[in-house]
Order: C-alpha cells, then sequence, then structure tokens
C-alpha cells in the first residue's frame, strides 16, 4: 500500500510536545517546530489497526509481553542484522533514557568514570551527572565535513580508569552510521581495558542507501557479554508516546543488576498498548519503513538543494536518522545568539547545538521526519531570515 507522507496532519491540540508547547519552549506561538525527535507522520496502517482492534477490547489491566511480543522482536534483529538473540536477554523499560539512567545507577558506582562522545544526545550527559559519576568526554573529531572516533584520545581516556561508555550508534546528531571497521576498533579497546558499553541504537533502523547499521553486540561474544544494546521501535515507527524499549543484555549478572535497579523504582509491566504496537510495527512494518526511508532521502535531497540557496549554512551528511546537523558557524554569532536568531528571526523552533556538549556551538539539529511542505516552509523562514543580515563574513 502506497504512504502518503505529504500529507500534513494538524498534531496540535493533542498534547504533543512538539507542537502544543511553543510558548513554553520558545517563548512565542507562531515558530514552526522542527526539533524534538518525533515524527509527524501517522504510524503505519497496521499498528493503527492493531490498536483500535486492542482498544475496543475495552479491558486495559495489567500487561506483559507474550509469545508473539518475543518472536516479533527477535525476528526483526534477525532479519534486519543478522542477529539472533535469546529471548532471556530481552529487557523491558519504559524507554531508553530511563534505560541508560538503570545502567548507569546498576553497572557502576558513584565517582565512576563513564564517557560519551559529544556532540551527541543531551540525555547523556544528565545519565552520569545526576548519577553522580565522574563525565569524561572523548569528542568527535570534525574533518572534511564527516565525524569520526578520536581513538587516541578514547585510549588515553580508558586507561585512566573509564568504567563504561556510553555509545550512539547510529549517531546522535551528527548522522553518522558506524562503519564495522570502526566499531571494531572501538570494541577492541573497551576490551583491552575492560570498558562496558551502553550502545543507544534507537535509531538503528534509519539508514539511508550505502550504509549499514551493525549492532555492537554482533561483533564478537566477548564483546557482545560486555556490553548492553538499546532498541525500540518508537523512533522507526512514531511510537515514541507508548513507551516501550528493549534492552537486549546477553550478560546476566548486567541482566540481573539492571532488573533489580529498573523494579526499585516501582516500574514492572509495559503500556499494554505498546505491547500491541511493537508487535504489529516488526511483523506488518516493512513496506511502510521502505517507504518512510525513501521519503526521508527525498527531504536530505530538498534540504542540500535548499541549502545552496542559503548563504553561510551547511549540513553535515545524514548517513542515518531523520535528524539533520546544520552549521551555522559562518554566520559568526555565538551560541545563545544564534538559538535568538533562529527562533526571534527565522520563526523556526530548532534544537541548539551547544545542547548537546563540547562541539556543538555554532550547529543546531533540524527534523526533518515531516511534509516535504513543511520543510520547504523551514528552509524558506532561514533563506529570508539570513538574507535580511548584514554579513561580512
Amino acid at each position: 500500500m502506497s504512504c502518503n507522507f505529504d500529507q500534513v496532519i494538524d498534531r496540535r491540540k493533542t498534547c504533543s510536545v512538539k507542537w502544543d508547547f511553543n510558548q513554553r519552549i520558545f517563548g512565542r506561538e507562531d515558530v514552526l517546530p522542527l526539533w524534538v525527535a518525533d515524527m509527524d507522520f501517522q504510524a503505519p496502517e497496521a499498528v493503527i489497526e492493531a490498536l483500535v482492534h486492542r482498544a475496543k477490547h475495552g479491558i486495559f489491566g495489567y500487561s506483559d509481553g507474550m509469545d508473539g511480543y518475543y518472536e516479533a522482536l527477535t525476528n526483526w534483529l534477525h532479519q534486519r542484522f543478522g542477529w539472533e538473540i535469546q529471548r532471556d536477554w530481552v529487557t523491558f523499560s519504559p524507554g531508553i533514557v530511563f534505560g541508560l539512567y538503570q545502567l548507569v545507577n546498576s553497572l557502576t558506582k558513584p565517582g565512576d568514570k563513564v564517557l560519551l562522545q559529544s556532540p551527541v544526545y543531551p540525555p547523556f550527559f544528565n545519565a552520569i551527572k545526576n548519577n553522580h559519576r565522574e563525565l569524561v568526554n572523548s569528542q568527535l573529531i570534525f574533518a572534511n565535513n564527516r565525524y569520526v572516533m578520536d581513538y587516541d584520545d578514547l585510549e588515553e581516556k580508558f586507561s585512566n580508569g573509564v568504567k563504561m561508555m556510553i555509545l550512539c550508534n547510529p549517531h546522535n546528531p551528527v548522522g553518522r552510521v558506524w562503519e564495522r571497521g570502526e566499531l571494531e576498533r572501538l570494541g577492541k579497546l573497551c576490551l583491552t581495558y575492560k570498558v562496558i558499553v551502553i550502545s543507544d541504537e534507537i535509531h538503528g533502523d534509519l539508514i539511508y542507501k550505502g550504509h549499514r547499521h551493525i549492532p555492537f553486540a554482533t561483533l564478537s561474544p566477548e564483546i557482545a557479554l560486555q556490553s548492553v544494546v538499546c532498541t525500540a521501535p518508537s523512533k522507526t515507527f512514531n511510537l515514541a508516546g507508548l513507551q516501550t524499549s528493549n534492552l537486549i543484555i546477553p550478560n546476566p549478572d548486567y541482566r540481573q543488576a539492571f532488573q533489580a535497579a529498573r523494579d526499585l523504582t516501582g516500574i514492572h509491566n509495559p503500556n499494554v498498548f505498546g505491547i500491541t504496537a511493537l508487535e504489529a510495527a516488526y511483523r506488518y512494518g516493512w513496506d511502510w519503513l521502505n517507504q518512510l526511508m525513501d521519503y526521508l532521502q527525498g527531504n536530505v535531497d530538498y534540504l542540500i538543494s535548499s541549502l545552496v540557496q542559503i548563504s553561510h549554512v551547511k549540513l553535515i551528511q545524514p548517513e542515518g536518522t531523520y535528524l539533520a546537523w546544520l552549521d551555522f558557524r559562518d554566520l559568526g554569532m555565538d551560541p545563545k545568539e544564534l538559538q535568538k536568531f533562529l527562533v526571534h528571526k527565522a520563526g523556526v523552533g530548532l534544537n541548539p547545538g551547544f545542547q548537546f556538549g563540547p562541539g556543538g556551538e555554532g550547529f543546531a539539529r533540524l527534523n526533518i521526519g515531516c511534509s516535504r511542505s513543511t520543510l520547504e516552509d523551514g528552509c524558506e523562514r532561514i533563506r529570508v531570515a539570513i538574507d535580511k543580515l548584514d554579513l561580512h563574513v
């Protein structure tokens, strides 16, 4: 069935964080929101039908995943990535951010060093600092309009007592899909220095042609036992509000520690609709996802062509995700000035780059998981605002 991703669906007055809280977030109502990482597209029809069918049952008591849930998840991972997992490796989490907090809490001790690679998803920083761990940053190297890992810096910091690393694979916000060789080199260092790796792979299904997602735990049996892979259908099928994620934890000691920490929070059962949605999405969402990726590639292509007409802004070519990392540094603005310009002069709501940590200054993240017309509107707003500047750069 053909999907109409050009359709503009009004999300206002649906309690949408993205569309209903402009005044609170940006200080004005007329901002075009292109920030938070959910899409403006309806979920696959099979998911909607499954949820309607479940809702008509009318009883919404405590629930848990049954055989169909685990079969859908394990088949998806096997068919997409060639990854055969055991059912008992799968551990429920209401969200990956929650999972990160509890993994840091349960697998390290207060004061331990936990490493991330900025610029990176902001909750990574909070998961470390709010658990009273020492944050260690190995900033990505930006060269030739592409980000790469700094392996010399990683080894130096690993050798100084880092206990855990939070990996973003694919990387949010810079759009890298880490290649096998890159991950293998990282994995070798982690094994040498006994660094636990928490791999956030929530964007792992959203990969553009010419690239391939490699789940970190598939690199070797040894690496699998020293890592946790965080996955969910929420980004892939636009289901974030159903709060259903899974942590794949091959190491039984890690798994037991996480489950104990999770249970102490009072979290015990998944959302009844999340179970239904995950199973339907992973069973019947293949064609929808293929069409989505074609549409997103079209949005990337449009953004590239549009930026030719917008001076002083560059796109970091995304290899995956529906997030575009834009380089505004040639405007010569400081980070707060840039954000004020985008909101109050251009009228667009993007994620300011400084929120992603060191290396994000002068950048902004734009969500292209929207209709082409919405993206066109956003680009035109930015172009008009920049054209009005008196630039001598």
